[in-house]
């Protein structure tokens, strides 16, 4: 139990017994105390002066000089400073949390609680290779996915392909035409690269075809509509979907070369599933749900045949879950998959990692899910993050104007080298320590910009300012691990031989401040993963960096006023190492022993 939640049930018993007022202890909010005032945290109490009629400097002077005497353990003095009421705790607390908890590798981990969780992420094209807006929904997908096992769930990782449809048929469209039997081999192209050209080639020729119409006398719609490769690629979707041999053949070849490709990239940035789901697999399930909804007067039918949801008493709209063909449509199949993976998995939450611009599908999903009765339906939850973009704007896949992923992984690790090599520390590092060590470097710095920012926020990514060593970036706080680890090495003792500190020793104030913050990192976890906000836990490990460099800039270990003062350093050293290791591993980021 953290000592915030300590508080907490301690202020809520006291109010019940000096005032009689029941509540319950989240019903108490409790901050860290703000460093211009006295004390280590802060109970709120505006919420509860109306109800027992006390002014705010009566009830904190009340319950002050209650819990302290009440808790002498724990609290040594309190203050009371406008409807604050400030609490100090004692230094043999933190003495003893430090003493406890500094050889426990899995602090700030909870207890298998029995509870699945199902993360969706990733969802690529495979008309196309993963992208910059992909990473980031690989690194936010993977990190709730840590994040969430780090509190004692069971985690299931999906991913959705969408392996059909018109963008898919117009690679193959352009690869017959322009491709000359060329292969990912014959061309030494990685295979999702290889295909996505034939996307972006495909584009080219469209837009050729649609000037020339138009230069013809055809309207612009006219155009668009008529030009040859718009038409063979519409025939192709339907000689796929009626199965057409050699259609079908084409599919399969030029997918498994991205799906090879994709291998690769996923391989590198450290994304993986537990299974995965293909569109081409998943298309047609829902259809029998939409008969179950008409029947239960959830869905109605209009005179062409089409099927619809009335969501207007809901504040949206009519919603088409059938076409009038008999044909579904996207949300159709997400509802049927919704199902499926409800009775493969049994998850209590389905999180689906997937840009802002399908919150409405989203909303629309889980209503009609759980109209229908679903009992995936009040587990649906959309992890809902907003585009990343370059100082230069916009990306565009079909253009050709995107930051490939694997593109912008191979920058980030060479601006590491670069800025590694002018720092100029690692001359004792073999070849093949150095590259561990770039690569490390690299993604680190890459993952970390990309979740150090509330997922529900826009944001503009910028390769150089992500790897400064002395920013709020990866890099820095790799660094101060780095730096501890050796401060570790050199006082020659493992973690197990470092001595007993006695309680009654008195802390100096940054070495309290520094005990504070990593009595926080549980409750840090257990936020993220409510919030489903993996920046919660970046900023946390980098202002726990930073507090960890001021302490030791202030506080010599190894000429320490006494043993066990140093003993004491050494294990506050060991510990934050451990959940600065920790926190990182969470967010899908490695943390060098020595750079």
């Amino acid at each position: 139990m953290s000592v915030a939640f300590k508080i907490k049930e301690v202020t809520a018993a006291a109010i019940h017994q000096l005032y009689g007022i029941d509540l319950q202890p989240n019903d108490v909010l409790v901050n860290a105390t703000k460093p211009e005032f006295e004390g280590d945290y802060t109970v709120v109490l505006f919420a509860f002066i109306k109800q027992l009629k006390k002014s705010p400097d009566a009830l904190g002077q009340e319950l002050g000089s209650y819990i302290v005497a009440q808790h002498p353990e724990l609290f040594t003095a309190y203050n009371v400073i406008k409807g604050f009421l400030n609490l100090t705790i004692g230094d043999a607390y933190w003495l003893s949390f430090i003493q406890t908890q500094f050889t426990n590798e899995h602090f700030g981990e909870a207890a298998f609680n029995g509870t699945k969780v199902m993360v969706e992420y990733s969802s690529p094209n495979t008309n196309k290779p993963l992208h910059l807006g992909h990473l980031r929904n690989n690194f936010l997908g993977r990190s709730i996915a840590e994040i969430l096992k780090a509190n004692g769930n069971e985690v299931a990782k999906t991913c959705i392909v969408n392996d059909r449809g018109i963008h898919i048929c117009k690679s193959m469209i352009a690869w017959q035409m322009f491709g000359n039997g060329a292969t990912p081999e014959s061309t030494h192209t990685k295979g999702d690269h290889f295909v996505g050209d034939y996307y972006v080639k495909f584009n080219d020729e469209y837009k050729r075809q649609v000037e020339e119409l138009k230069a013809q006398g055809k309207l612009d719609e006219e155009a668009e509509k008529s030009a040859p490769i718009m038409k063979a690629t519409q025939q192709m979707l339907l000689d796929w979907e009626a199965g057409k041999p050699e259609v079908m053949e084409l599919w399969r070849n030029m997918n498994s070369w991205v799906y090879a490709g994709f291998d690769s990239t996923y391989k590198r940035i450290g994304s993986d599933f537990d299974k995965t789901y293909y569109e081409s697999n998943t298309y047609l399930l829902g259809k029998d749900l939409v008969e179950t909804g008409l029947e239960k007067g959830v869905f109605y039918q209009k005179a062409d045949g089409s099927v619809w949801i009335d969501l207007t008493s809901d504040g949206l709209d009519e919603k088409l879950v059938r076409r009038k063909d008999g044909t579904s449509v996207y949300i159709t199949q997400d509802i049927g998959l919704a199902e499926q993976k409800q009775k493969e998995f049994n998850a209590k939450q389905s999180i689906y990692v997937v840009g802002d611009e399908q919150n409405y599908h989203f909303k629309v999903l889980k209503l009609i899910c759980q109209k229908l009765g679903l009992p995936s339906a009040d587990g649906i939850y959309h992890l809902s993050y907003g585009m990343v973009e370059l100082p230069t704007g916009k990306m565009k896949s079909r253009e050709g104007t995107v930051v490939d992923a694997d593109d912008l992984v191979e920058e980030m690790v060479n601006i590491a080298r670069q800025k590694t090599e002018e720092l100029g520390k690692v001359k004792d590092f073999t070849a093949e320590e150095l590259e561990e060590l770039y690569d490390t470097i690299g993604l680190g710095a890459l993952k970390f910009f990309l979740l150090r920012v509330d997922p529900k926020k826009k944001m503009v990514f910028n390769p150089e300012e992500s790897i400064d060593f002395h920013g709020f970036t990866g890099p820095f706080i790799q660094y101060t691990h780095a730096r501890i680890k050796s401060i570790l090495r050199k006082s020659g003792v493992g973690s197990l031989e470092l001595g007993v500190i006695t309680e009654a020793q008195t802390l100096f104030p940054l070495e309290k401040e520094l005990s504070i913050h990593l009595e926080m990192f549980p409750s840090v976890l257990q936020d993220a993963a409510d919030e489903h906000d993996p920046s919660k836990v970046a900023i946390y490990i980098f202002n726990l960096a930073k507090t960890f460099n001021s302490f030791y800039t202030e506080h010599s270990i190894g000429n320490a006023e006494n043993e066990e003062k140093k003993t004491l350093r050494l294990q506050l050293s060991q510990l934050t190492a451990q959940v600065i290791k920790t926190g990182m591993n969470v967010l899908g980021i490695r943390v060098p022993e020595r750079m």
